[in-house]
């Protein structure tokens, strides 16, 4: 009798244990699938405010946030053409600093470029830019002869220049890379290592240093990645019926 009153005691103490403890295991796991059906997002470079306003997302108040967003400015291309960069709000951007007279870096920068332009080519959503931090000197007959091999045309890649605007300040406060003249050797130009990335509001959402083995991979990565948000953020359009 004592051996089935204790199983008895027993058994009524693991059920009361799991009535106490499922429901928390149960919460702790919804909600953990829940935080893994979450895609990740890409960090937003830059500085930032809050913009006074607030708006309901999944039932809270959020406050809404300035982000630093690169100013369209007006660019000639190689062929002589006028481009607006960047002015289109359904693509992500690669960008990057060259000039021409740099035999080294700059043509290692544009080598590695090819081949991720080359590999994404068939993605319309994605745009490489290559803005000359030389423009007095790259003009769009230099840049073309420049490019020659690279075919850009087909992987919608600019190479820019605008001798009316301060490309290295440019460069230096909106997109946050480094840019100055050699101050031992004025005919050369100090540019910074790095891709970035910007998305369809034109805010940098990554930097991608050339030094770096990897960084081509993560560059690839990203961009796709990035393409899965716009795609996300983009509304469906549903055709009216006649």
């Amino acid at each position: 009798m004592q051996n089935t009153s204790r199983k008895k005691g027993i058994s009524t103490l693991i059920i009361l244990a799991m009535v106490l403890l499922v429901p928390g295991f149960l919460y702790i796991l919804v909600n953990r699938m829940g935080a893994s059906n979450e895609y990740v997002k890409l960090p937003i470079y830059g500085e930032k405010q809050l913009a006074g306003t607030v708006s309901r997302k999944m039932g809270r108040e959020i406050k809404d946030t300035l982000y630093h967003q690169v100013p369209v400015i007006q660019f000639t291309d190689m062929d002589g053409k006028h481009i607006s960069f960047i002015d289109n709000d359904t693509t992500v951007s690669v960008v990057h600093l060259f000039y021409t007279k740099d035999k080294s870096f700059s043509r290692t920068m544009i080598n590695r470029l090819n081949k991720v332009a080359t590999n994404l080519k068939r993605n319309h959503k994605v745009r490489f830019y290559s803005i000359s931090a030389d423009p007095a000197s790259d003009t769009p007959e230099v840049l073309q002869a420049y490019t020659k091999g690279y075919r850009p045309d087909e992987k919608r890649w600019f190479f820019l220049t605008n001798p009316s605007v301060d490309i290295l300040q440019f460069a230096r406060e909106q997109l946050l890379l480094d840019a100055m003249k050699d101050p031992q050797d004025s005919s050369k130009i100090i540019i910074g290592s790095s891709y970035l990335l910007l998305d369809s509001h034109r805010r940098i959402r990554g930097f991608y240093d050339l030094n770096l083995n990897t960084e081509l991979e993560r560059l690839e990565d990203e961009v796709k990645l990035q393409l899965v948000e716009e795609y996300r953020n983009t509304p469906m359009k549903v055709q009216k019926k006649d």
